[in-house]
């Protein structure tokens, strides 16, 4: 690489994009890779504040920052996942689908510790639309030693995939919506409002729903008619705090079905169960779900349609960002929690 005056650049090629800033209106490139300077080029580079240029001259050694970016960004990404034509320097990571984004945090710490090199993501779990950018891979300077492209293609293949997603799948979601009072018809049914309208707007549909009474055994009747059904995801509401009427869990027992995780350190969505019946997930839903815009029922739903496991251990993990700030206008996904 050699740096010469502006001057004296008419006929060579351009070893990088530059880029044009025009404050408060427009950022973009006003010339690209590979152009060859001419004449009436020279001013329009004296208003960049361009001086000097680069002119490279690479060899075996060094790879140029848009073939380095493009290489890194072909190495991490995985199902699900596409990357975008390199500039200067610069790959953007875009989802193909809907879906749950997923990290190996691992992976991306060993590669952005490397010098002159980033790769930049959203949080692992973040429920992801379609097209959405997702991260951006960089190369700092304007050429990397081609050694350190393959020592992230390395670290990329050991890690494997750093950057993929899980789809949602469009499941036939079943309800059991518990308690007496709704059963007799002494208060309004909102299911459809606060949590159906919800599993609409991620693709699956509530397909059958059954009130029932704070009866362990009637409660169970009603997952395995809804296992019978078809259902490939159970949703049940209320009736799992310490209140004596309060026997949704032994319902789902009585079922046959296995506690994985009862309690979470989520605020909302303290008392949230979490079980599976017949190979079939089940979603104990706290009654927050009927007061909060936001509560953990936002957080696990996407994960159980994208097919992702859940665990004891992975509950207990999101405590550390699982405190809702109830903010008056709510962001969500766009916020802490749950991140």
């Amino acid at each position: 690489m050699k740096k010469v005056r502006v001057e004296d650049a008419v006929g060579m090629v351009l070893p990088h994009d530059m880029t044009r800033i025009v404050p408060g209106k427009y950022k973009g490139v006003a010339f690209r890779k590979g152009h060859v300077l001419k004449e009436e080029d020279i001013p329009e580079l004296l208003k960049l504040g361009k001086q000097t240029i680069y002119v490279l001259n690479l060899s075996n050694v060094y790879v140029h920052e848009d073939d380095g970016a493009l290489r890194i960004a072909a190495s991490i990404c995985g199902d699900g996942i596409r990357w975008t034509d390199p500039s200067e320097g610069k790959s953007g990571i875009i989802c193909k689908a809907d879906g749950l984004l997923k990290i190996n945090i691992n992976g991306l710490l060993k590669i952005n510790k490397l010098d002159n090199i980033i790769v930049s993501t959203i949080k692992t779990n973040f429920p992801c639309k379609k097209d959405q950018v997702v991260g951006g891979t960089r190369i700092i300077p304007l050429i990397v030693s081609r050694k350190k492209i393959e020592r992230v293609e390395a670290i990329a293949k050991k890690y494997k995939p750093i950057i993929s997603l899980l789809p949602y799948r469009k499941l036939k979601v079943g309800a059991v919506v518990t308690g007496s009072e709704l059963y007799k018809g002494l208060i309004k049914d909102e299911f459809d409002k606060y949590v159906g309208n919800k599993v609409s707007d991620f693709g699956s549909k509530v397909v059958k729903k059954i009130l029932v009474p704070d009866d362990p055994e009637m409660i169970a009747d009603a997952i395995n008619e809804l296992v019978d059904f078809g259902c490939e995801l159970i949703i049940t509401t209320g009736g799992l705090s310490v209140d004596p009427d309060d026997v949704t869990k032994q319902g789902v027992k009585k079922a046959g079905g296995k506690i994985i995780v009862y309690g979470s350190p989520i605020l909302p969505g303290a008392m949230f169960l979490y079980a599976v019946v017949k190979g079939i997930p089940i979603l104990g839903l706290p009654a927050c779900v009927y007061y909060n815009s936001t509560t953990i029922f936002d957080l696990v739903f996407p994960r159980a349609l994208a097919g992702d496991k859940i665990t004891k251990e992975g509950i207990a993990q999101m405590g550390h960002g699982g405190f809702c700030l109830n903010c008056k206008k709510c962001q969500y996904p766009v916020c802490p929690f749950g991140k």
